[in-house]
């Protein structure tokens, strides 16, 4: 990931290109293009092609704040997935593609969230659990059809789990009296978690993605400076001129 300015920004109504890199929709799948420069511990190059490929488009907009300031649009949440980039990383499988969008910073908003997507028999679930900075708290809880349809439905018990390596706290929904338990990490930060989990739902042992956001601790003035090394800020980076027509 790399911050970039605006004159690295271009858009149309289906192209989001952010400087080497972009993001194009042709109707049917999702195609972003990648082109970036990996940080440490292993830096270098990454390059390639993941295509996403939707079961189905939704049409929820859930905004996490009464103001609106920041909205949740699960656009595909069931998809399949075909990665191809270079350090030898290609393989298809289940995938889902979604975004948050906002008008101010997260850490003037929101103190604290949980996210999780659960594939079921069922259908798709996803519970997004948020701490405001005011205090207030939003809880969502949605299944999700192949067919894109989608159903708020009551949220089993928000139920804490172990913390991830640095100390974060995780909780995510489980039946009364179960646990959930991490089963792979997949990114780990002193602001953030994102790992593989299971849980039990409606008496159903599922698995899937899970993540948790400590905003308290990004806005931290000790983790900005690490923010600034894992993500690189090219501010000036400009599009280059076409070539010249013969």
């Amino acid at each position: 990931m790399t911050d970039r300015g605006r004159t690295a920004l271009r858009q149309t109504r289906s192209n989001f290109t952010v400087g080497p890199s972009a993001l194009n929709w042709d109707g049917n799948r999702l195609v972003i293009e990648v082109d970036e420069w990996a940080s440490a511990p292993i830096p270098g190059t990454v390059k390639g092609t993941l295509t996403i490929s939707p079961g189905a488009v939704t049409d929820v907009d859930l905004p996490l704040t009464p103001e609106g300031t920041h909205i949740w649009r699960p656009f595909a949440p069931t998809a399949r997935i075909c990665v191809n980039l270079n350090r030898g990383w290609q393989w298809r499988g289940h995938g889902y593609f979604d975004a948050n969008f906002g008008t101010r910073a997260l850490e003037q908003d929101f103190r604290f969230w949980t996210w999780g997507r659960f594939p079921s028999k069922q259908g798709t679930l996803a519970f997004y659990d948020v701490e405001r900075i005011d205090g207030s708290i939003l809880s969502a809880a949605f299944r999700f059809g192949a067919d894109g349809s989608a159903e708020e439905i009551e949220a089993p018990p928000l139920t804490r789990f172990r913390r991830s390596m640095w100390l974060v706290r995780r909780d995510t929904r489980a039946d009364t009296g179960t646990r959930p338990r991490q089963v792979k990490a997949l990114l780990d930060a002193p602001f953030y978690s994102r790992s593989l989990v299971e849980t039990i739902i409606e008496g159903e042992a599922v698995r899937g993605v899970h993540e948790a956001l400590d905003l308290r601790r990004f806005a931290s003035p000790l983790l900005q400076p690490m923010l600034a090394i894992r993500v690189p800020r090219r501010s000036r980076w400009k599009f280059r001129p076409p070539p010249a027509e013969k």
